[in-house]
């Protein structure tokens, strides 16, 4: 049965950017909301345009509902075609993936997308030809390979106004002054030298046009492999010992060729170990993480956890939630990349070595561990535009294939990897284990990784810098000719306004206290804030508190916690390194100075907020985080208020320059989804622990039957 919305009587036209066009339509389009395993849902209009594919229904048309966390480009009914993952055609109720040309037209469309929403559309009721058209069109323009120069980044970029915010603090690493700036922040320029010698890119496409490398070397070993075995500097510790990468050479060589390189790099290192320069440790990645395929094969068994259809399918994946979330091994590989950075910090920080990362293209894991280093041993890093600066340095301009690895053009599956998602799945875990380190929030991070797919933004849209320069000049589209205006993501005010930026901002970052010379004995006081907050929590205990929550069926939404292989299991790290992480998790948590993960198994968590969100079944109805920080946001427009009174009074004079914070009353209203999605309806859930449902289901079958599913709650009550 469906329960019928009256077709819209007026015409929603879509809100179109600069460069966009509407390529195909289709009216009295049905867009379920299979919240709770019945049919109903809302008539609309489904277009497709050379960004994105929006369903528009009457509430498109009104401002009543706008969410207090809009974003500016990409609307709630909106899927940019760089975010469609698969699309299945459902034909007699049987689901058939959909890819090239279509030989019969189903009757409902099924949209995964990369950030893990579901759309869900019936095609029964409209018109044959206009469900050609749009199929067809969806199909085609999000499924098929394409050149790099139809994607929509050059579209807008030529017709869009060139008024992007200045004032934005990020380093973009693109000039040799932003290197010389990085060197002499960390103190590097003593031993190492930013050097010009990739001019017009005349060593290597792959390499930036400015990067840095150790004094000793020569311009002549530079030119000699294209800039291969060639010690690269990623940053210096205050010890002097210092971070490099390095790519390999390739395997297939004749003998004389390998026994030149073996050579070359046998020189290299002699000179590069030799004094002023620390001892040197070789790190393999290649062989000691797993490789790009695993954690590709990983993450797609992971993502299936959360593209949940409807109600029965979530409930259906509960009761066997835990060994689900085991075997995809995606928990495993982050603990496992933690590890590896927390190995390397321990030779820079303990024994004062310097660490070569190697890596084929040293373009990949290379950019993981290097920046995850860089955020525990570097509070710079921590800080919004510290860590926006090293994702232009370690990844943009260090030549991480985004076009590649994210598929962008759907040109090949097999290059297809989600390396830095991984990142961002790291930094998160670093990010709830000790909240007042960071300037910016988990929403920030859920954010930038859905950013990944928003082709206005050049950032993830390339391999290399190289390729970036080469496709910056050329003719517009229209009348002017000249380079492409590209946008960056670190504009946040092209996707959000000031009131929605609030939430990418940590309120409860401990800022770094300025050195007050006036009062040097006090100075400690003014960690005050800092102080008020717990140091660090205490260990949880691997006996009854973690299994006692496995038996609570909330703890999907909260947690997802591994069970065993802990660190010290058959993995079991070095003493020197185990001492190391006890001794340093055995003192207060300095948030300036070194941070190291927890990384026993069940404090490797899921990223509730990033794969949960869109599943109102997993909704903590006035919980979660976001009630936390309802609260503190209020609190905080109330400090301002209050100060500008103070200030009134004193200086009779308005501070036109406060900070305005949304105001969120009503906590108690939002859920844990919140801001990515306002409270959601109710969802039917059994209202039995998770155990007893499981009995009910071998008994009864009762997740096969949706009749029984749905009256299950009305029946208890």
């Amino acid at each position: 049965e469906i329960h019928i919305k009256e077709p819209i009587e007026k015409e929603v036209n879509p809100h179109l950017l600069p460069g966009e066009l509407l390529l195909c339509e289709a009216s009295t389009v049905y867009k379920y909301m299979q919240e709770d395993g019945s049919n109903r849902g809302t008539y609309g209009k489904l277009v497709c345009t050379n960004f994105k594919i929006s369903f528009l229904d009457d509430d498109s048309a009104s401002d009543d509902n706008e969410p207090q966390f809009k974003n500016k480009i990409v609307g709630e009914n909106d899927i940019t075609l760089q975010c469609v993952d698969q699309i299945y055609g459902v034909y007699d109720e049987k689901k058939k993936l959909l890819t090239g040309q279509l030989r019969k037209y189903p009757e409902k469309l099924i949209i995964y997308c990369k950030d893990l929403r579901v759309f869900n559309f019936c095609l029964r009721y409209t018109k044959e030809e206009e469900v050609k058209r749009i199929v067809s069109g969806i199909v085609h323009h999000s499924q098929t390979p394409k050149l790099l120069k139809r994607l929509f980044l050059f579209s807008y970029a030529s017709a869009a106004p060139n008024n992007t915010d200045g004032r934005n603090q990020t380093v973009m690493f693109e000039t040799l002054e932003d290197w010389r700036d990085e060197l002499e922040r960390t103190k590097g320029n003593v031993k190492y030298k930013a050097v010009t010698t990739n001019e017009g890119y005349r060593v290597s496409e792959k390499l930036p046009l400015y990067f840095v490398v150790p004094i000793c070397i020569s311009e002549e070993s530079i030119l000699k492999y294209e800039g291969r075995g060639i010690p690269i500097w990623c940053w210096s510790c205050h010890n002097g010992a210092a971070l490099l990468k390095m790519s390999t050479f390739p395997k297939e060589q004749d003998d004389s060729t390998s026994q030149m390189q073996k050579a070359f790099l046998d020189g290299i290192y002699k000179t590069i170990s030799k004094p002023p320069y620390e001892l040197l440790k070789l790190d393999d990645l290649s062989s000691s993480l797993p490789s790009l395929q695993d954690i590709q094969t990983a993450y797609t068994r992971f993502k299936q956890l959360f593209l949940i259809d409807n109600s029965t399918d979530f409930w259906a994946t509960d009761v066997k939630w835990f060994s689900l979330l085991e075997s995809t091994n995606w928990l495993e590989i982050i603990r496992r990349v933690l590890k590896k950075a927390t190995e390397v910090a321990e030779c820079l920080e303990i024994q004062h070595t310097n660490v070569l990362l190697i890596e084929e293209s040293a373009t990949d894991l290379c950019c993981v561990i290097s920046s995850l280093v860089q955020v525990m041993m570097d509070s710079y890093s921590r800080t919004k535009s510290g860590f926006q600066s090293l994702i232009q340095k370690e990844w943009v301009i260090g030549g991480h294939g985004f076009l590649d690895r994210c598929n962008h053009l759907h040109k090949s599956e097999k290059e297809e990897a989600p390396v830095f998602l991984l990142l961002l799945n790291c930094v998160w875990q670093l990010v709830q284990q000790y909240p007042p380190a960071f300037e910016f929030t988990e929403t920030y991070l859920t954010v930038l990784s859905d950013s990944l797919y928003v082709p206005i933004f050049s950032t993830f849209f390339f391999n290399s810098q190289h390729q970036r320069d080469t496709n910056k000049s050329g003719e517009s589209f229209k009348t002017q000719s000249g380079p492409f205006r590209f946008l960056t993501v670190w504009d946040w005010a092209v996707q959000f306004d000031s009131k929605a930026q609030a939430f990418l901002n940590n309120p409860l970052y401990a800022e770094k206290p300025k050195p007050d010379k006036s009062q040097r004995k006090t100075a400690r006081f003014k960690h005050q804030r800092q102080l008020s907050l717990p140091l660090t929590q205490a260990k949880p205990s691997t006996k009854r508190g973690f299994f006692r929550e496995e038996t609570d069926h909330l703890i999907k939404n909260i947690l997802g916690k591994r069970i065993g292989k802990f660190i010290n299991s058959a993995d079991e790290p070095p003493n020197s390194l185990r001492e190391f992480y006890d001794s340093w998790h055995s003192k207060p948590v300095d948030y300036h100075g070194l941070l190291l993960p927890r990384i026993d198994g069940p404090e490797i968590k899921v990223w509730a907020q990033r794969y949960l969100r869109w599943i109102p079944e997993a909704q903590l109805h006035g919980g979660g985080t976001i009630a936390t920080a309802a609260k503190i946001l209020d609190l905080m427009e109330e400090v301002q208020s209050l100060q500008v009174k103070m200030d009134e009074e004193h200086s009779q004079a308005v501070s036109g320059d406060v900070h305005s914070v949304p105001m969120l009353r009503n906590s108690a209203r939002l859920s844990s989804l919140f801001p990515f999605a306002l409270l959601q309806r109710q969802s039917v859930k059994p209202a039995l622990p998770t155990s007893t449902w499981k009995d009910l289901e071998d008994e009864d079958d009762l997740v096969k039957r949706d009749d029984e599913f749905v009256d299950l709650s009305g029946d208890m009550l």
